[in-house]
């Protein structure tokens, strides 16, 4: 061998023929079954190639190559054997020049096929298959890097190469190597697991692509998961996945998020667990993409998630409806398969949504705000007409489920960031549904989005907390644009906080979050104004539980007065005033001896006995208003509108939340245990009858004129320059005081004497001496 490598070196024009001598005699030798001369001619051809890297190698190139190629065909696997590990030495070469007529299609081939070996023996079948594998890898690595020969991408040779890679992969039996990012076993572990070497080929593979080569690699993935039916159980294919997205560039995970959404699309309506196996991939992937730029595909992947839960809900109804004369066991076990389904998408909107970028999370929570059908209006929404008042339901819970997953952990700078109109306002109106768990997700939502200093954890459950100090509650003072959307919007939030607390299907849940959610409110966004509006709102709620014009149930006006004595406790520390958190602390401590019911940690029991009747004088048990301003008052607060009664407005979201009666949401408050000292009795206000106020809502028509003119008036004041206002206001205040002197006729003299006297003649007769009366505006002066 030695004098053969050095003639070979010096005289390199011969390196054909020798080439062409050898594979003849190789030949020979294969067919007469002399194995011990085959592999001393391919043990000379290797070293002759590892040896010889000239110009002239090329036509020696194609006899080895040749002999290769016999070896594969041969049935003996110790030759195949052989002839792979010849290939993979001669692929880690790397040629001066390409070689563009060379081809690699009977490589790809045979290997393809040694992957897929059968071979009765365990261990002969094993390192065939690793033959196979370890020559595909060859033949990935001699011709990936030719930008100019992309043969080995096309579809012919994808179709066989990736199929064979995962038929191996699917026998790792250790998972961990699929989780994280590319892995590298150790040299043990690429030679005896064909799984391992699989992978890591696969991961090659995938790293190696390009953009344009992206579809050709995964479309045959998605046909051996279809093929072997891997979808279902889906561990495979999840795995899978998580190797394509760790592998390739991170510029092209968009693409493959667009593929799985294209074959989700394709199999809409094949099986719940098979789609359900689809969208558990596609979290998979999303959670993986998300955290880097994912493109264009944002909205694509919600809406698409979105018509997938539209048409699960639709099956899951169509069955139920199907199946209403009949027990079908099949179709129960259909519907329960749909909530997997479902599940799944809300969680996969969810984790995507989450793990946006602030300022993409932002326009995803509209987006999907947006698509949450609230009856009457005309938006975006999904189409929810052919399922009814159920399935309408249903994706409004589903959608609510999928908004407060995309809102954990969002934390705006401003409170009207995290909560702009195309948010609140359809919000707050699916909050007025009669349904217990809409108005739990929109609450939770609410606390989501409010909660920007981590609190909600330390509020958790309703209780009368003895010192709100060691909770150690984190806060920052209010900030302009705060206290702005307090004015704009707070009406709202309180109105939607009254009216949840007079739903009769509350359970403690509600009041729970209720409670977190004022509790929120008044840690990120009360100044001294709000902290009053707060106050009256909790008054007007204690008001509501003692005159019971609604007749809610006993446990939900105990409930009620639990709540407002909860939170009036919080608060009350929370400002710090002592004579407002002794005026709290007595009438607790007077619950707890004579109505304990009225507290939370009585009331929200199980099996509690509840009174037969709430007393009304017994104010003793009652937060009283006119303690409350006396206390205030006190510490410099403004309290004038403390004693004012608060009336939630009727506003649109009353036609909008399809409530029972527009009659429900009218609170006509009376402020019952106000006055001047603490024995004055309680006065109820004027009786409101229905026939009064559907007499007096049913004029719509007036209504809207007058919000039109409002709404004009105001536009022109933020619009108009300041000049034309003035010079409008001063015409219009000319134009009066000439129709004032018009109508009195009069004529205007001035005094004749600081005596305090002046003369005028109203129509055809004089006075004099009539007495000029100091006024505050001296050039308006009304006789």
């Amino acid at each position: 061998m030695e004098k053969l490598t050095f003639y070979a070196v010096s005289a390199p024009e011969k390196l054909d023929r020798i080439g062409a001598y050898l594979a003849e005699r190789l030949s020979r030798d294969v067919v007469r079954h002399r194995y011990g001369n085959v592999f001393i001619a391919m043990e000379a051809l290797d070293q002759l190639l590892m040896a010889c890297h000239s110009q002239s190698i090329k036509p020696f190139v194609e006899s080895f190559l040749h002999m290769v190629a016999k070896l594969l065909e041969s049935g003996e696997p110790k030759l195949q054997v052989f002839g792979t590990n010849s290939f993979v030495k001669f692929a880690n070469i790397e040629e001066d020049t390409p070689s563009y007529h060379r081809r690699y299609d009977f490589f790809v081939s045979r290997f393809s096929a040694m992957c897929h070996s059968c071979h009765p023996d365990p261990e002969i079948r094993t390192e065939i298959r690793i033959a196979g594998i370890r020559g595909i890898q060859g033949v990935v690595r001699k011709t990936v890097n030719d930008e100019l020969r992309a043969t080995i991408w096309e579809p012919q040779h994808m179709d066989k190469i990736v199929p064979s890679l995962l038929f191996n992969m699917q026998k790792i039996e250790d998972s961990d190597s699929q989780i994280g990012p590319p892995s590298s076993p150790s040299a043990g572990d690429k030679e005896e697991n064909p799984s391992v070497l699989a992978e890591n080929c696969f991961r090659e593979l995938l790293g190696r692509a390009a953009f344009g080569n992206m579809n050709n690699v995964v479309r045959p993935v998605f046909a051996h998961l279809d093929h072997h039916k891997l979808w279902e159980s889906n561990e495979f294919a999840v795995s899978c996945f998580k190797i394509i997205m760790y592998s390739i560039q991170a510029q092209y995970s968009h693409h493959v998020i667009q593929q799985i959404l294209g074959h989700l699309d394709a199999h809409k309506k094949d099986s719940p667990r098979l789609r359900a196996g689809i969208v558990q991939v596609l979290l998979e992937a999303v959670a993986i993409a998300a955290k880097g730029s994912i493109g264009p595909t944002v909205l694509e992947v919600f809406n698409t998630l979105l018509k997938h839960l539209r048409l699960s809900v639709d099956f899951e109804l169509g069955d139920r409806r199907g199946s209403a004369d009949s027990i079908n066991f099949t179709t129960s076990c259909k519907e329960s398969d749909e909530r997997i389904v479902q599940n799944a998408i809300i969680q996969t909107i969810g984790f995507f949504g989450s793990n946006l970028p602030d300022y993409q999370r932002s326009e995803i929570m509209m987006f999907i705000m947006g698509k949450v059908p609230v009856f009457g209006t005309n938006s975006h929404a999904l189409d929810t007409s052919q399922l009814g008042d159920l399935g309408t339901k249903r994706i409004q819970i589903m959608l609510l489920r999928s908004l407060l997953m995309v809102t954990s952990g969002y934390k705006a700078k401003t409170i009207a960031a995290a909560l702009p109109s195309p948010i609140l306002d359809p919000l707050l109106s699916v909050s007025l549904m009669e349904d217990s768990e809409l108005r739990q997700l929109v609450l939770e939502i609410l606390h989501n989005l409010i909660d920007r200093h981590d609190n909600r954890a330390k509020l958790r459950g309703i209780r009368i907390i003895p010192e709100v100090s060691d909770l150690k509650i984190k806060r920052e003072k209010i900030s302009k644009q705060d206290v702005s959307f307090m004015k704009k919007h707070g009406q709202q939030l309180y109105r939607h906080i009254y009216l949840g607390c007079k739903e009769e299907d509350n359970v403690q849940k509600n009041f729970e979050l209720l409670y977190t959610a004022l509790a929120l409110l008044t840690i990120e966004l009360a100044n001294e104004e709000v902290v009053i509006d707060l106050i009256r709102l909790a008054i007007a709620l204690q008001d509501m539980a003692i005159i019971n014009e609604d007749n809610l149930p006993m446990f939900n006006r105990c409930g009620v007065m639990a709540l407002v004595a909860a939170y009036l406790n919080f608060l009350s520390q929370m400002i710090a005033v002592p004579a407002f958190c002794q005026h709290v602390s007595k009438v607790i401590e007077t619950r707890n001896v004579e109505a304990p019911y009225f507290l939370p940690e009585v009331i929200f029991r199980d099996k509690y006995s509840l009174p037969k009747s709430l007393e009304k004088d017994e104010k003793n048990l009652f937060f009283l208003t006119n303690k409350i301003a006396e206390s205030l008052g006190g510490s410099g607060y403004s309290v004038d509108r403390l004693p004012v009664p608060y009336v939630p407005q009727v506003t649109d979201e009353d036609r909008l939340s399809r409530r029972k009666s527009i009659v429900d949401t009218v609170s006509i408050q009376v402020d019952i245990l106000t006055g001047t000292n603490s024995e004055d009795k309680v006065n109820n206000a004027e009786e409101i009858t229905f026939e009064a106020l559907k007499k007096a809502i049913d004029n719509t028509g007036l209504e809207e004129q007058e919000k039109e003119k409002r709404r004009l008036v105001i536009e022109k004041f933020q619009k108009a320059p300041f000049e034309e206002i003035a010079a409008q206001c001063e015409s219009k205040a000319n134009m009066l005081h000439d129709k004032l002197a018009q109508i009195l006729e009069l004529t205007i003299r001035p005094p004749p004497s600081p005596s305090g006297t002046m003369a005028f003649t109203a129509g055809h007769t004089q006075y004099q001496s009539v007495p000029v009366y100091e006024m505050k505006f001296p050039d308006l002066c009304v006789y």
